[in-house]
């Protein structure tokens, strides 16, 4: 059998995905080899190119590398530039080298479409690559640091608004980031959140013109509750340095217009001698082919094929499902067989506004908030295991759920891991149980806590009184230090008995006794068997303090702190035994803020921290002038000094 050469150019959504089922189709066929061509040598996961642009996850959290998805399949990987590729002959050129083909995938995929409206190349900012997004988060990052030092007030409130010219998936998308976004930006310059305004601008009458009414309605709802001004039936015709013109004449003053309004084909193609279409998209029949050509097949964002008198959609599920309807024609093509007709089955759109909010219609089903970008999240891992990599799976996880801030994701901060520590939770229970098992055994008295929790059928027990040994109410000294079994008060009781109940209430110590100086510290605060009474007392409340707020995850600094603290003294008191010592590094492991994750601090210290702050430095600015405020007298005094020097 001759060689057959398949050639894959573009390494997008379709191509990615046309390498991988051909690499399938033919593991066991040595007489075929696959290449993949693209400039880059990496894969982008262009749906979330809006979370790199607003800083949610970091860039190379959507850059996945070509040899990490390819390496234990027959796919041959060249990264060059296509620069023509001659039909008659079968050959591709690129910047560095010549290739033959006999069977040729272009996914070469789109670009911005800015419809030849003046300004948007010099002054807007697309988002279409991995490299896009990240020239347009530097851009924000540095124009709104150098707004909160700006004292022009008109080019101050530029600077500080964002137009986003375009509602389809992107552009809402990409607002969505920018409503979490703006609240860190505020706070990293020293910003009034308020300051910052944000723009949505379509050209026609409704926005987000791919979803079902209803769920545009939700989501039109949420932005406009987020203080995004949306403007609809609104077409930009002039985009300059700082504003942008619409057709009605309104100027809206802005640093930042994003162009998210349409997509064409990539322009590389438009030297191939292919038939085109609408943006420049290529033609293709029902089998994916090229018009008028053999064994060139289109496939993604570039197919132009008509189904119901409508062009495939520019998404992600057709852009794979063309990539499967060439890569069953090649084959058929190759090892006999009839072709395949594309038939689209597309399951629905969804929509994130931001980590925390969404909406889909999936189906006959339509969801908004948190179970929509769930929803998003799970197709995006199907679509992980759709192309085998296991290795971009954990990967994708941990940047969405565990390495996010400020509450950007589905579970707000509750999964994250910087500072909130979710795997502490399993030991923080532990401790909290710990503490408030001892402080129940103290509150009910040893007896009765040990009968009541021996069997279920005794846990009753626990509901008719507090023990005769209880602390609570005993008069017993139950601390086993000599000098208060000693002593006789009307609180104590005999030696011989108070030696008994500290012998069967501790177990072998750590220490055979306590060091001489802490003996000494010991005697000082409990001088006598009234004062170590009532210490014993108040050690109950103290343990379930420490146990209900470690386990409520409250104030867990404090209460593990606190917790460390009592567990070195019982040992120096030659109290505590070794079955509990794990309780010590166990509690110094919390210190580290374990109640943010599942626990009351992830509401409580950050609301204390603001509040507190605020109250004791005042509100933090990017510019002072203290001298205004004073009523300018500072101000008068330095010109008049001028004025005087002259």
């Amino acid at each position: 059998m001759k060689n057959k050469n398949i050639i894959i150019i573009g390494a997008g959504y379709a191509g990615v995905h046309a390498a991988k089922k051909l690499a399938k189709t033919f593991k066991k066929d040595a007489s075929v080899t696959i290449t993949l061509i693209d400039r880059h040598s990496y894969h982008t996961m262009m749906t979330e190119l809006h979370e790199v642009a607003s800083h949610r996850v970091e860039p190379e959290a959507i850059k996945f590398d070509l040899r990490k998805l390819f390496k234990h399949t027959k796919v041959k990987l060249v990264t060059d530039e296509v620069t023509h590729v001659d039909h008659a002959t079968k050959t591709i050129t690129t910047k560095n080298g010549t290739y033959t083909y006999d069977y040729l995938i272009l996914g070469m995929g789109g670009e911005p479409n800015d419809f030849r409206t003046p300004g948007v190349r010099e002054h807007g900012f697309t988002l279409m690559s991995w490299e896009d997004a990240v020239k347009l988060r530097e851009h924000i990052e540095k124009t709104v640091r150098q707004a909160a030092t700006e004292h022009d007030a008109k080019k101050r409130q530029a600077m500080l608004s964002f137009a986003i010219c375009g509602s389809g998936f992107t552009g809402v998308e990409m607002i969505g980031e920018l409503i979490e976004w703006k609240q860190r930006l505020a706070k990293l310059n020293k910003l009034d959140e308020n300051e910052i305004s944000l723009y949505l601008v379509e050209a026609l009458p409704t926005i987000l013109n791919m979803l079902d009414r209803k769920d545009a309605g939700k989501a039109e709802k949420y932005m406009l509750k987020k203080g995004v001004t949306i403007l609809t039936g609104s077409p930009i015709v002039a985009v300059k340095e700082d504003q942008i013109v619409l057709k009605s004449g309104q100027e809206i003053p802005t640093h930042t217009l994003i162009w998210t309004a349409g997509v064409k084909a990539n322009q590389q193609t438009s030297g191939f001698g292919m038939n085109t279409a609408r943006a420049g998209r290529l033609r293709v029949n029902e089998h994916m082919e090229a018009e008028g050509l053999d064994h060139v097949y289109v496939v993604g964002d570039l197919a132009y094929f008509e189904e119901a008198g409508k062009p495939t959609p520019q998404i992600v599920e057709a852009a794979e499902q063309t990539a499967g309807t060439a890569v069953k024609n090649i084959r058929a093509d190759i090892k006999g067989g009839e072709k395949t007709a594309y038939k689209g089955n597309y399951h629905g759109v969804m929509v994130s506004i931001g980590a925390r909010y969404g909406v889909a219609h999936l189906g006959k089903i339509h969801l908004s908030g948190f179970f929509a970008n769930f929803m998003k999240h799970i197709v995006n891992l199907y679509y992980f295991f759709g192309i085998r990599s296991a290795h971009y799976i954990f990967h994708y996880i941990m940047h969405e759920f565990f390495q996010t801030k400020d509450k950007r994701n589905i579970f707000r901060n509750l999964s994250t891991r910087y500072g909130n520590v979710l795997w502490t939770l399993p030991l923080r229970i532990f401790v909290g149980g710990f503490w408030l098992t001892e402080a129940f055994a103290k509150l009910w008295g040893e007896s009765t806590w040990s009968k009541a929790t021996s069997n279920w059928s005794n846990v009753h027990l626990l509901f008719s009184g507090l023990g005769k040994d209880s602390w609570l109410t005993g008069s017993t000294v139950k601390m086993p230090f000599e000098w208060l079994q000693t002593a006789t008060t009307g609180a104590s009781q005999a030696a011989g008995a108070g030696a008994g109940d500290a012998a069967t209430q501790w177990a072998t110590p750590i220490l055979s006794k306590m060091p001489f100086w802490f003996e000494w510290l010991m005697k000082l605060m409990l001088p006598n068997a009234d004062v170590a009474i009532f210490m014993q007392r108040t050690m109950v409340f103290v343990e379930l303090a420490i146990g209900l707020a470690i386990l409520a995850g409250l104030f867990t600094w404090i209460s593990s702190g606190a917790s460390a603290g009592f567990l070195v003294v019982f040992t120096l008191s030659a109290m505590l035994g070794w079955d509990k010592l794990w309780a010590l590094p166990a509690s110094i492991a919390l210190m580290n803020g374990s109640g943010r994750s599942v626990g009351l601090d992830y509401w409580v210290v950050p609301f204390l921290q603001k509040t507190l702050g605020r109250w004791w430095y005042g509100k933090e600015q990017a510019r002072y002038n203290d001298a205004e405020e004073d009523g300018g007298f500072a101000l008068v005094k330095a010109t008049d000094s001028k004025n005087l020097n002259q």
